[in-house]
């Protein structure tokens, strides 16, 4: 079984930014795990920090189920807009790299502009990546004999500087991405759209057609083709291989 880790800063961009391709993931046979570097709890106009946490870790288990997502993880306590990239989280990084041995990862760009949180979040998978293979490098889990493929997503900040390496068709899992949206109630639903002021044109969140017309009306951008750039870190392989690994790409 090939194995796939997705790392972003809050819980909702890995379904955002790599959902369809997750899913693809998915059914081609990979365990996908997410992992948020972030407990997501700045992201309401109303719901304060403990129970949006609480809530949004509860929307991330049901979006991982639509996906057919194997695990979702979160760093609970860590603040979103106060991820940092020291030397304690990375480190942790690492040691979650080490404990799920992935064939790939598909990580955030680290520079550029946008939410702080992701471009921290990109730094510390860059920097962990490159520290799995040292074996005196100790952080609860022993090295591993290679390091992991590595892809880019890229977010609504990063689009200037990201490159197309890899498109990914996410067509035949299109519904299990809006349904990995809705599930996400609190931002799709409520967060993102005060906003943009679109409150006034929100469906019942019992409604799921009314809510994935909704999603495909106002967040077009996040249903087309997923795209990603070769890393520069990690393990270079040939076409041939990361055909192997992600046998749906164009």
């Amino acid at each position: 079984m090939l194995r796939t880790l997705v790392i972003a800063a809050h819980p909702d961009e890995p379904e955002i930014y790599a959902g369809g391709t997750s899913a693809l993931l998915a059914q081609a046979g990979h365990a996908v795990k997410f992992l948020t570097l972030t407990n997501g709890d700045g992201g309401h106009h109303r719901l304060e920090r403990v129970p949006l946490a609480r809530r949004r870790a509860e929307e991330a288990w049901r979006a991982a189920d639509a996906l057919g997502v194997t695990t979702y993880e979160i760093f609970d306590d860590v603040h979103d807009g106060e991820l940092e990239p020291t030397v304690e989280l990375r480190l942790r990084v690492m040691r979650e790299i080490r404990a799920w041995r992935p064939d790939l990862v598909i990580a955030l760009h680290g520079d550029g502009s946008g939410h702080p949180d992701n471009r921290a979040a990109g730094r510390l998978a860059e920097q962990a990546v490159e520290l799995v293979t040292v074996r005196n490098l100790a952080c609860g889990m022993p090295s591993l004999p290679r390091q992991p493929v590595c892809l880019l997503m890229t977010d609504y900040a990063s689009r200037p500087v990201h490159r197309d390496d890899v498109v990914v068709d996410v067509g035949p899992v299109r519904q299990a991405k809006l349904d990995a949206c809705l599930a996400h109630a609190s931002q799709f639903l409520e967060y993102a759209p005060y906003q943009r002021g679109l409150l006034e044109h929100v469906p019942d969140a019992g409604d799921v057609e009314a809510g994935r017309t909704f999603v495909e009306k106002y967040w077009a951008e996040f249903l087309g083709p997923e795209t990603f750039q070769l890393a520069p870190y990690g393990r270079q392989v040939s076409e041939e291989e990361l055909r192997r690994l992600m046998p749906f790409i164009a």
